[in-house]
């Protein structure tokens, strides 16, 4: 399964969400690869800790990927030479790195918008879900990552910018799924930051549910270890796997994961 998290605006914890329902598919046994498309790097440092600026420093990654794409080889290189393990059992790093905004102009003149998606593709055999997390804009990555992907989670932070770039958001991913991408599903909204003595996080997010929009359970709370989880490079199921967030990441990942069941046709 290949999955992209993906919100045009900024802070609302597509790189946490990432990283952590990542970080617990490879817990719970399943060969996991994390794409960062994100020129700023945080999924990257998040899943590599130190290693990000020391022995993976160096690691073509993403930007070495879409770099080769734009080259004829008679021997183009594999996919996974661009990928990288990280210090978790069972999952590896596409790391992202600051040379992928030199060479944004060059994909999109070109027409390489079809490239992530072959390339993953390629990779069905070695991994069974694949997290890809996206810059916040709308721009040639975040569009490799849609038409790649299979589903599609959209983090949202509560509050009313928010809420107004939803709407925007959905079109957007309306028209991946019209002209590229057919097999391509949103699967949820994730409520993030969510305070659910506060009023106004209550009633937004209602608003968002009495709208029919796919709202997923459980939200996600607001914690400040999410920041120590930040700082020392530890997505929480390894910081602290009985932290009410860490159950919260859980619960949201077996809700995502579990089986759909069909209703029975009457008659």
């Amino acid at each position: 399964m290949r999955r992209v998290v993906f919100n045009q605006k900024g802070g609302v914890g597509k790189s946490t969400i990432t990283c952590n329902l990542a970080a617990l598919a490879a817990h719970a046994g399943q060969r996991t690869l994390v794409v960062d498309l994100d020129p700023q790097g945080n999924t990257s440092r998040y899943v590599l800790g130190e290693t990000a600026d020391g022995e993976h420093a160096d690691a073509p990654g993403a930007a070495g990927f879409f770099e080769s794409t734009l080259k004829f080889s008679m021997r183009p290189p594999k996919t996974a030479d661009f990928i990288v393990p990280t210090p978790w059992q069972n999952l590896h790093v596409m790391p992202a790195g600051a040379a992928l905004d030199e060479l944004h102009g060059k994909l999109e003149s070109r027409y390489k918008i079809y490239k992530l998606r072959d390339a993953l593709q390629e990779l069905d055999d070695d991994y069974d879900q694949v997290w890809i997390d996206t810059p916040p804009a709308l721009n040639f990555y975040t569009r490799s990552a849609l038409i790649a992907a299979q589903g599609c989670l959209i983090p949202f932070d509560c509050d009313d910018f928010s809420r107004r770039a939803l709407y925007g958001l959905m079109e957007a991913v309306s028209e991946i799924q019209a002209d590229h991408n057919a097999e391509l599903v949103v699967e949820g909204i994730v409520v993030n930051q969510f305070q659910p003595r506060a009023t106004l996080p209550q009633r937004t997010v209602q608003e968002l549910v009495d709208e029919g929009l796919p709202v997923l359970q459980p939200y996600l709370g607001a914690s400040v270890k999410i920041k120590e989880s930040h700082e020392l490079s530890r997505p929480m199921v390894h910081l602290d796997a009985r932290h009410k967030l860490t159950l919260e990441f859980a619960a949201l990942y077996e809700a995502l994961t579990r089986p759909k069941t069909r209703a029975k046709r009457r008659g």
